[in-house]
């Protein structure tokens, strides 16, 4: 069964997370399923934008601990957002967690709804925001992102707003993003492409500085006793050993 919906309405693509066993967490599968649906936007000439939303109540838990993608494949997902010469919209009414908020912060533009909330987990489990650092730290208020990254302290659509790691925080989802796809279908295609071209060089470029590095910095950091401790004791619906 996939874990990528894809359907079309005029220009526009949309490809929908739908793996709900795992509230559609980032799996091998499901990250590898991405890449291929972006690819066949990208060469698709009659594709002016992509949205990118989900089934259920979580848009995505973060990474898969049962299945987990390669890092290398998870950052060249991240990437490929960044760099496809169309805009991707994120269209949020649920959850994200940790790894899920580095696939939204890659996006262009975000809507989220009121059902939406946000949490960047890893600290707790031993981990850290590593390779997510490189569309999050772009995009989110540096004070913001000092606060959030150290507590993993969940927060709503109006405060995503706030710090930027949302465009738009909406009562209604499909309202707010009428008028963002109407404008999106009237750009042309080589107006887009060197539209995003411009706003997402310094992203890009972070992405050749650092990835690397920091894709060596997370495998560290999972293969560590303490994040074994934290993932257990997650999966166990535990504290961990280091809570006091």
């Amino acid at each position: 069964m996939s874990a990528i919906g894809t359907s079309r309405e005029r220009s526009i693509a949309t490809l929908t997370l739908d793996s709900p066993a795992n509230r559609n967490a980032l799996s091998a599968a499901l990250v590898g399923e991405a890449r291929e649906a972006l690819a066949e936007a990208a060469a698709d000439d009659t594709v002016r934008a992509v949205v990118l939303t989900h089934t259920g109540t979580t848009f995505c838990a973060g990474a898969d601990l049962t299945a987990p993608p390669d890092p290398e494949a998870f950052v060249g997902l991240m990437r490929e957002i960044v760099a496809l010469p169309k805009p991707v919209v994120a269209r949020v009414e649920g959850h994200v967690r940790a790894g899920g908020l580095g696939l939204l912060a890659a996006c262009d533009i975000a809507v989220a709804g009121p059902t939406s909330s946000f949490a960047l987990t890893e600290s707790r489990l031993g981990l850290a925001p590593a390779v997510i650092s490189l569309t999050l730290l772009p995009r989110v208020d540096r004070t913001a992102a000092n606060r959030y990254y150290l507590t993993g302290e969940r927060f709503d659509a109006a405060e995503a707003a706030r710090i930027s790691l949302v465009t738009v925080a909406a009562e209604d989802v499909d309202k707010a993003l009428a008028p963002v796809l109407d404008g999106l279908r009237r750009a042309s295609p080589q107006g887009l492409a060197t539209s995003k071209e411009l706003v997402t060089a310094m992203v890009l470029r972070s992405f050749d500085q650092y990835a690397e590095d920091l894709i060596a910095r997370s495998a560290e950091l999972f293969a560590s006793e303490e994040a074994r401790e934290g993932m257990t004791a997650f999966l166990e619906r535990r504290d961990p050993a280091w809570v006091r």
